[in-house]
């Protein structure tokens, strides 16, 4: 199991350099950087897209992409180095590769006219048409398309019609060719530029997918055609509201005939037309920055809740008085399409945009398009991550949830290094190709220094000094390393004899370290990369730990002392450059690459026994030590860093116990972002902490509901106040009328529905502020609608949302909410309506008349939970079980917390918050203490084993089982024995031929586990188990501790040749049992495994076991058909009904297993299991499918299974899925 977890990903953006990097088929979208393409996926159980995929095989620009219009897991790109590759979506492969193409593929489409077959063109030509697979595979040449007279922008294929296809040109041309038809080259340039050499590109081009022969044309300055192909004449010059305004891309609406949208490549205005008229339907601003490309999905996210209208007649009232329909405005006729258009913008944005709804669904808003050469962490906040890259800019990025906050003026050729100002200066220097060295100050936005010493020499590194503020360091390719003032002053010039990569200054003043060199050797080589190294990284706390990246796409953690590798990590896909870590977060690292994605990654479980001694409250020198200490061979490791010795210092001085602050901030010091910081706030505020403590970032988590009405109404307080400013909040600010809109958004869902009203009359918006007036008063409405006759303005958009809230019909609403995937502002309702903040009609309720206030109180109590549970899973499926946990904690539902931290298996950490929690944290912290004893097991560190499981009540049977599975000499046994006051193991030996006589089963068992010959508890408990299975009532309850002791025999003594009977009889009864309590837990996707296993066993082993093969497969079909509708997902075939024979056999299962554990069940998944890595080319030996995510190696060193799947297995089975003997221990 990999010891560097992955746990966070920032996604490159989109490359602007080639038009067609933006494809979208059914569920899924995809657009790609320079290096990869990013797959989106449909999760259709929360309607948002996710990252499903990274696919990065080319080494070179990718120029173009295109989704197989006949098959939706297939998809083409080609690149600059003259190749082309096919790709199987769902399987994450290359399924072809086509080298050395004669030209660069600029353009590439699939042929709609055969099913695997793709087209690519370089700029003049010719046409290659690729035939896959099939007798006639091989490359051929369009007989027409070739020996253009000007570079091909862009080419389509007809949909409809065989073969015919359309070139666009850099000239503004189009070329049609089309079989048995006259081939029309070079035609229909805009009529403004007949006659001149002036070129005006073709930036878009489609097939109206109704017709055979209309197209869509649109040049960069001279707008939108609509053009006849067959009779080459102009049908429509469509008419721009402004002179300025050019097209960069263009895309038929599906879902609305005769509908098209632009967007704009100068701002990003987003245009809605029908063909049927010259001008644009509506316009929307969605960016600053210009579009690139866009794509409109075929099937949208469909909507789970709908509000059904209460009669066939949608306008027909409910005295069934006919009411007309509403005049429409010319543009209300052809109203805007309910479609989704994935938009990529020239700054590298990607979002998904609801045209219908006009809000984003989903918004990538920056990211760096090109490769990424430097990261590093602000100064004074571990939070804030910048990174510099080869597209000019540099980035600031929020690491918890992972979004840039800001990005540098750009336009500054490759920026190679960044360095940050010394504290809170907020300021960051950056070192480039051509521009020398600048200074950019983040909170004015702009560029405040430029420094040109060095000439148009390329800086490699920059380097500000944190010890004088004043001062900053460069080096560059003229050979010199230049020490100056901010201001520009020169200080020193240094001067070396070739170019100079790397300059730093010392981080400490306070001592010298002079070093003999005389011996003249080198005192290590780290071997093991097989390309130039770029980046390196000292741990700041343990000194012996070296990380380095490499050009071989790798980062590998070293062990200095003895010169071996810790761990090899190859989820980049291209050359890693930058490391950086934060000192006061010494083991979440930062790395960036050629791929242009930064990821971050979690070093603690390079030092486990280090965490569990601070759990252990083991004593300091065996948590902080020195260097030279720390650094001997075969020291385990010590913290050896100012972070460990300050939190040291600081808990010295606190008086009493001071375990709960030592617990708090060295597990602040040692998770990974994601919501650990929110997570001790939340227990500091149940623990009854003063409000006036929580840290100024504690509204921007997820709050205690205590605190989240009061803070959103702050909110909308301070957005409010923005009427009073003349000039509102400066460069980049949002505009009085965005923060005047999101503050009424906060009042609506507060209930505050008269301030709503009063800041919609503000904004013009009168038909909102109406529509919920009478929630106020009548006498309000009407006072309303008299000021309305001055000033009107018609908007229309979740409509549903204002009613609800003026009739309080909260249920609706939270439903509503929770349906589209809105699970926070699901929440916010909820816990407002709990406040009473929302007016409850009692008019016509359903359940009566005496239905009361407090009946009401507690439904929307219920409410409140369910909205919990939904947005703690959604937290959960995505990987991030921490702020799982907080959403549970923001309603005291301690116990639930604690389940998600251990199902995300954050062991360490779920001790550490069930330790300050205390007594309702009690079960939950004493599974934690046990799987942590397992993991002790293999690191191996037994004693630590035994601390842990002193530190929970009733531990004895936890200590045998310790002390059974214990593989030392008997006096290394009997040491152990003592320190659990367990007998001595000839004392046992006596116990147990004692307890054997008196008929005492369990007793038995015990003792001979713990005696010189274990292996005699095998026979006496696998009788009892097999007698007990063979009636027809047994549960599991009795069988299961029993066998759960026999499990924890001594692997040598297991697998010993006269034991084979009895271990294969072990190994069925653990697999059969396992399969019942993964059904019991809800472990769907190990179920099949554990019963397929027990199978396997059966067939070929000789065993007598009251267990048949027939009766296997008779269990698992009967789970199958009665838990299809939970498995299934929507989209699958019809739900089919069980049988009565299945039911009566699920039944029977249903009565062997007890109810089931409180809290601790549903499928286990630990952070990252949602990332893409490079590196998913491991296939499950449970499902044959690739894994994504962390991957666990079974004992062969070859068969992998997901870390998920091995948490799951080793909770119910604690034996390898190889059969083997050999116990799992992924924890």
């Amino acid at each position: 199991m990999s010891q560097v977890r992955q746990v966070g990903l920032l996604a490159a953006g989109c490359q602007p350099w080639n038009k067609d990097v933006c494809v979208a088929n059914g569920d899924r979208f995809a657009y790609c950087a320079t290096l990869a393409i990013y797959i989106y996926q449909l999760d259709h159980r929360y309607n948002e897209f996710k990252l499903h995929a990274i696919m990065s095989e080319h080494k070179k620009t990718i120029t173009a992409i295109s989704w197989c219009p006949h098959n939706p897991d297939l998809f083409a790109s080609g690149s600059t180095d003259n190749l082309v590759i096919i790709w199987n979506v769902a399987e994450q492969k290359v399924i072809a590769k086509l080298d050395n193409t004669k030209g660069t593929p600029a353009s590439l489409s699939w042929c709609w006219n055969a099913d695997d077959t793709v087209a690519f063109a370089s700029q003049r030509g010719p046409l290659f048409i690729w035939t896959i697979s099939g007798p006639d595979s091989g490359v051929t040449v369009h007989k027409e398309a070739h020996s253009f007279l000007s570079d091909t922008c862009i080419f389509r294929w007809h949909t409809q019609k065989k073969g015919k296809v359309v070139f666009g040109h850099i000239d503004g041309s189009l070329s049609i060719f089309q079989p048995g038809n006259k081939s029309q080259k070079h035609v229909m340039r805009p009529e403004s530029l007949e006659g001149t050499d002036e070129e005006d590109p073709v930036t878009a081009l489609e097939w109206d997918p109704l017709s055979t022969d209309y197209l869509l044309v649109a040049n960069l300055h001279r707008g939108i055609r609509l053009i006849d192909s067959e009779s080459l004449c102009c049908i429509t010059t469509f008419n721009f509201p402004s002179a300025v305004a050019s097209v960069q891309c263009l895309a038929w609406v599906p879902s609305a005939p005769g509908m098209f949208i632009t967007g704009d490549s100068q701002v990003g205005v987003l245009r809605v037309w029908n063909v049927s008229r010259a001008t644009p339907v509506d316009n929307f601003k969605l960016k600053k920055t210009g579009f690139h490309c866009l794509h409109v999905l075929n099937s949208p996210p469909r909507k789970k809740f709908s509000i059904q209208s209460p009669t066939k007649n949608h306008y027909t009232s409910s005295t069934s008085e006919a009411v007309p329909p509403p005049t429409l405005t010319q543009n209300q006729a052809f109203s805007v399409p309910p479609g989704h258009a994935v938009c990529c913008f020239l700054d590298g944005g990607v979002g998904l945009y609801d045209m219908g709804a006009k809000k984003w669904d989903f918004l990538r808003d920056l990211g760096h398009v090109e490769t990424i050469f430097d990261c590093k962490f602000k100064p004074d906040d571990p939070n804030l991550l910048a990174t510099a890259s080869f597209d000019g800019t540099i980035k600031v990025w929020d690491i918890n949830t992972l979004t840039a906050v800001y990005t540098s003026p750009g336009n500054e050729g490759v920026v190679y290094s960044l360095s940050w100002a010394p504290g809170d200066l907020n300021c960051i220097a950056g070192a480039t190709s051509r521009n020398g060295a600048f200074i950019w100050d983040i909170k004015k936005g702009k560029i405040v220094q430029r420094f040109n010493e060095h000439g148009k020499n390329g800086i490699f590194c920059i380097a500000w000094s944190h010890k004088d503020s004043k001062r900053i360091a460069t080096c560059s390719g003229d050979g010199y390393c230049i020490i100056r003032t901010v201001d520009g002053k020169v200080l020193h010039k240094y001067k070396h004899p070739a170019a100079v990569f790397g300059c730093d200054w010392s981080q400490n003043n306070s001592s010298v370290r002079i070093w003999d060199y005389t011996k003249d050797a080198c005192i290590n080589i780290l071997r093991g990369h097989t390309a130039p190294v770029r980046g390196l990284m000292w741990n700041t706390e343990i000194p012996y730990l070296l990380i380095s990246g490499s050009w071989d796409y790798t980062i590998k953690v070293w062990d200095t002392r003895e010169g071996t590798c810790l761990d090899t990590v190859y989820d980049h896909g291209a050359d890693v450059y930058g490391l950086t870590c934060h000192p006061r977060r010494p083991f979440t690292m930062a790395s960036c690459s050629r791929d242009s994605t930064v990821r971050l990654w979690s070093l603690t479980p390079l030092i486990t026994p280090l965490q569990i001694n601070i759990l252990a409250d083991r004593s300091w020198e065996e948590i902080i030590g020195n260097t030279d200490c720390a650094v001997e061979q075969g020291m385990p490791p010590l913290l050896c860093g100012k972070v460990s010795r300050d939190i040291k210092q600081e808990i010295e001085k606190l008086s009493g116990n001071p375990r709960v602050k030592k617990l708090r901030w060295f597990s602040e010091c040692l998770s990974p972002p994601g919501g650990s910081d929110n997570l001790w706030d939340l227990v500091a505020v149940i623990k009854g902490q003063d409000d006036s403590l929580l840290p100024q970032n504690y509204c921007k988590g997820i709050m205690h509901l205590k605190h989240l009405i009061t803070f959103r109404t702050s909110e909308a307080q301070k957005l409010t106040t923005v009427k009073m400013s003349k000039f509102g909040g400066g460069i980049g600010a949002p505009t009085k009328e965005e923060r005047l809109k999101e503050a009424a958004e906060i009042h609506l869902r507060l209930g505050q529905i008269r301030r709503y009203c009063e800041l919609m009359v503000e904004l013009g918006e009168w038909d909102k502020a109406l529509s919920v007036a009478p929630g106020v008063s009548v006498k309000y409405w009407k006072k309303l609608m008299q000021r309305r006759a001055d000033q009107l303005i018609q908007e229309d958009k979740d409509d549903v949302i204002p009613y609800c809230i003026a009739i309080g019909d909260v249920k609706k609403l939270v439903h509503f909410f929770m349906s589209r995937g809105q699970l926070k502002e699901a929440l916010l309702v909820a816990q407002a309506a709990c406040e009473g903040n929302m007016q409850t009609f009692h008019v016509s309720t359903p359940k009566g008349s005496s239905y009361s206030d407090d009946n009401y109180k507690e439904d929307f109590n219920e409410l409140l939970q369910e909205a919990c549970r939904e947005l703690a899973e959604w937290y959960f499926q995505d990987g991030r079980a921490v702020l799982a946990a907080c959403c549970h904690l923001a309603v005291d539902n301690i116990e639930l917390a604690m389940a998600y931290l251990i199902r995300g298996n954050e062991l360490e950490l779920a001790v550490c918050v069930g330790t300050v929690l205390g007594e309702l944290a009690g079960p939950a912290t004493h599974y934690a203490l046990e799987l942590l004893a397992r993991k002790c097991m293999m690191i191996p560190t037994w004693n630590l084993a035994v601390d842990l499981l002193l530190m929970t009540p009733d531990s004895e049977l936890q200590l045998v089982k310790l002390c059974a599975f214990y593989p030392g000499c008997i006096e290394e046994i009997n040491d152990l024995h003592e320190k659990c006051k367990l007998p001595t193991v000839e004392e046992c030996m006596q116990l147990a031929e004692t307890a054997h006589a008196d008929g005492n089963i369990f007793e038995t068992i015990k003792y001979y586990l713990l005696s010189q010959e274990p292996e005699k508890a095998l026979p006496i408990g696998i009788d009892f188990i097999k007698e007990y299975i063979s009636s027809s009532n047994w549960t599991l309850d009795t069988i299961y501790p029993v066998l759960d002791l026999l499990s924890y025999v001594r692997t040598e003594k297991l697998v010993l040749h006269t034991c084979t009977e009895a271990r294969n009889e072990l190994l069925i009864l653990c697999g059969y049992v396992g399969a019942l309590l993964a059904i019991r837990r809800q472990y769907q996707s190990i179920v099949p495994a554990l019963y397929e296993y027990t199978s396997q066993l059966l067939k070929r082993r000789k065993v007598s076991v009251p267990i048949k093969i027939e009766q296997l497969s008779e269990e698992l079909d009967a789970w199958r058909a009665c838990t299809q509708s939970i498995n299934r997902s929507s989209e699958e075939s019809p739900y089919t009904p069980p049988s009565d024979s299945q039911r009566m056999v699920y039944a029977t299962l249903l009565k062997r297993l007890k109810e089931p554990l409180r809290g601790i069940i549903g499928p286990d998944y630990v952070t990252g299991s949602n990332l893409p890595s490079h590196s998913d080319i491991h296939i499950s030996c449970f499902t044959g499918l690739k894994i994504q995510g962390p991957v666990f190696f079974l004992e062969d060193g070859k068969s992998t299974i997901s870390l998920n799947d091995a948490l799951m297995w080793a909770k119910v089975n604690p034996f390898s899925p190889l059969g083997t003997g050999i116990r799992l221990n992924p924890f």
